[in-house]
C-alpha cells in the first residue's frame, strides 16, 4: 500500500478530522503532510484526534437506548397487532366478511314445461 492509500485508511479510522477540515483550521494537503513526515505517530496527532474508548462508545450507545420512550413502543406494538389481527380476520375463509354477512335472498323457481 502506498503512503497516499495508507493515508486515506488512516482519515477514514479518524473520522474526527473531518471536524477541523470544517472549521477551516486545517486541509487534506496539511493533514496528509503531517502523516508523511509522522505517519500514525500519536504525539503528531494528539492535537487533532480524540482517543476514543470503548467506554465512551458503550455510553453513548447506554445514552440512546435511555432516550427511547418504551411504553411509546409499546402502545405502536400494540396498534399493530391489532392491525394483524383484523386483517387476519377479514382475510380468513370461515371469518365473516362484508360479502358473507349480506343475507342471500333465494331465486324463484321457474316452471318451464308446466309441472
Amino acid at each position: 500500500m502506498n503512503n497516499k492509500e495508507a493515508f486515506k485508511a488512516f482519515a477514514r479510522r479518524h473520522p474526527e478530522l473531518v471536524t477541523h477540515i470544517k472549521s477551516g483550521n486545517m486541509t487534506w494537503q496539511k493533514f496528509y503532510e503531517i502523516y508523511d513526515i509522522y505517519g500514525e505517530d500519536e504525539s503528531a496527532w494528539s492535537n487533532y484526534i480524540t482517543k476514543k474508548s470503548e467506554t465512551v462508545v458503550t455510553d453513548n450507545i447506554t445514552n440512546k437506548l435511555k432516550s427511547i420512550d418504551m411504553n411509546s413502543i409499546q402502545e405502536h406494538i400494540k396498534t399493530a397487532q391489532k392491525a394483524l389481527s383484523l386483517v387476519s380476520e377479514l382475510t380468513t375463509k370461515g371469518g365473516t366478511s362484508v360479502a358473507n354477512a349480506v343475507p342471500k335472498v333465494p331465486r324463484p323457481i321457474n316452471q318451464f314445461f308446466e309441472d
